[in-house]
């Protein structure tokens, strides 16, 4: 399993490791590339403080010092001292406030028009269709901008990434406020549009960023609970998103008041990014894994992450979960008004998914930084999602059965939205030392792609219904049979599970180098320098 990630462990007993006892190094990674480097080349490679692009304490061709900015060239000592004190910086919880303030915000943006689409349609003289356009962009701008995305995080850095998140956020969020200015626009849909795609391209920086910043800047005990309060501050997004415009927004004279508040958090975060956030990784790793996390280069990491079977089939799987997950949150009014249930009452419903998923990754979060259960968390995580689904699919064609369809929505975001943090870290685990953007990335643009492929086939599915109707939708069309549609989301969402549990299998790559110094050795380049890991191996640490 260590070869399909285009690497192979370092064991205690093994002549040929690749190492001779005078230091010299020969890698090979599945055919790619191959280089013999001693230490002392490596080292001389190493760029002082002085040369620019490649500063201490930030990226240089995916690499980490451990040094102080100014301390001068990093030597091997250096980095072996490094290894071993790992530290921590308090900063890092600025880091992580900024980046939590901006995932909320971003979601906020996305949904703000949704619920109370009506009004703006019929203030600025807009179809329903090009109003649902203003949040479906996300999706669409999700797939190319999360390839874009994962470049960025992994090869320009996190700092960069978060501070260009940032900007995009709020330039997108005032873009869309212009409209509703004195001076009169005569067509506000393209400004909507305009401000809701940079807000969409932010969104790919956003979403990507929470595993990465975990695996930087926080130490082994405490990544899962960091990923999880940046992850889970997006949904939370949402939840007030779905909250405060209804409340906002009356009439559409209230609608540039909304669209002003929205403004408030996002030019707080971007002022938070640069401002506070001074560096992509600290200046000592907080963790062996933090120091030996190489980020391969873009198109070889995307490479790499295609050969590991383990690393395929949660991607392919959890992804399908997003999905799942994706279609039961933007058809969950549909589905409930065919029966006879309110807006409100779905409205309910969604902030209960939000709230116990929130509440959910929290405990998991906390249990999987003690346990490292990272596998066993996500497989009965979406066990018990699976059944909640199906219990859905069975009880929203029913009438009167409002208490056990909240019970069933509290359940569902319980146990399958709160497994999302844990799998991001376990995207990471099996793929080490690949970088954390693509690790993580590459499963979001495929939850994506597959969410927009479900949405299409669930509403293509459903049927006009031939029984006494008890609609509340208020889109003035026939009720519709959801039967089918319901059927096949439990469905889907069972074979994605299923598929998890029975084949994926890994070792805790990560957790393995930091419990017992085997660092994973980077794929080689003609012009990289060598990893954390070459001077941990040669120290033997």
């Amino acid at each position: 399993m260590a070869r399909d990630c285009g690497y192979w462990p370092r064991t205690g007993g093994d002549a040929d490791d690749g190492l001779t006892p005078e230091g010299t190094g020969t890698e090979t990674a599945g055919g790619l590339g191959n280089s013999t480097e001693t230490a002392r080349d490596g080292g001389d490679r190493r760029s002082s403080a002085g040369r620019t692009g490649d500063e201490p304490g930030t990226p240089g061709d995916g690499q980490r010092t451990a040094v102080d900015t100014g301390d001068g060239p990093m030597t091997e000592g250096d980095a072996v001292s490094g290894l071993g004190s790992p530290r921590t910086y308090a900063r890092r919880w600025l880091f992580l406030l900024a980046v939590s303030l901006l995932s909320c915000s971003n979601a906020t943006l996305w949904l703000s028009f949704a619920p109370v689409a009506d009004i703006v349609a019929q203030h600025f003289l807009l179809s329903t269709e090009q109003v649902n356009w203003l949040s479906l962009i996300y999706f669409v701008v999700a797939i190319p901008g999360g390839i874009v995305a994962i470049w960025v995080l992994d090869s320009v850095g996190l700092q960069a990434a978060t501070i260009l998140g940032a900007w995009l956020n709020f330039l997108g969020s005032t873009l869309r406020a212009l409209p509703c200015l004195a001076v009169r626009i005569p067509r506000p849909f393209a400004f909507f549009m305009a401000g809701q795609s940079l807000c969409a391209l932010a969104q790919t920086l956003v979403i990507f960023s929470p595993a990465k910043l975990a695996a930087l800047w926080f130490p082994e005990h405490q990544r899962a609970t960091a990923n999880m309060m940046a992850t889970m501050s997006n949904p939370l997004g949402i939840l007030v998103a779905n909250l405060l415009s209804p409340a906002l927004v009356k009439k559409g004279e209230n609608i540039p008041l909304m669209l002003g508040i929205y403004i408030i958090p996002a030019s707080l975060a971007c002022l938070l990014a640069t401002t506070c956030i001074w560096e992509s990784v600290p200046p000592t790793p907080p963790s062996a894994g933090a120091a030996g996390s190489t980020s391969e280069k873009f198109l070889p990491g995307i490479w790499l992450l295609l050969r590991n079977k383990a690393y395929v089939i949660l991607a392919m799987c959890f992804g399908g979960g997003i999905g799942v997950f994706s279609s039961f949150s933007a058809l969950l009014e549909q589905i409930l008004c065919a029966s006879g249930y309110s807006s409100e009452f779905s409205g309910l419903c969604g902030a209960l998914f939000i709230v116990f998923g929130i509440l959910g990754a929290l405990i998991l979060g906390l249990y999987v930084d003690r346990t490292k259960h990272f596998t066993e968390a996500t497989k009965t995580g979406l066990c018990l999602a699976s059944l909640a689904c199906l219990a859905f699919s069975l009880v929203a064609q029913l009438q009167g059965q409002a208490i056990v369809l909240a019970a069933i929505c509290s359940l569902l975001g319980l146990f399958g939205f709160s497994v999302a943090p844990v799998a991001m870290e376990l995207a990471i685990e099996c793929s080490f030392p690949v970088g954390e953007g693509a690790a993580t990335g590459l499963v979001f643009v495929l939850g994506q792609a597959e969410g927009v492929l479900i949405m299409v086939l669930l509403t293509a599915l459903t049927v006009q219904r031939t029984d006494p109707s008890f609609s509340t939708c208020q889109n003035g069309e026939d009720s519709l049979d959801w039967t089918v549609s319901l059927l096949l989301l439990a469905g889907l969402c069972t074979l994605f599970t299923c598929v998890l549990v029975l084949f994926f299998h890994t070792p805790y790559r990560r957790l393995q180098a930091e419990s017992g110094g085997l660092f994973p050795r980077r794929m080689p380049s003609p012009t990289s320098k060598p990893p954390w890991s070459h001077y941990a191996v040669q120290a033997g640490l």
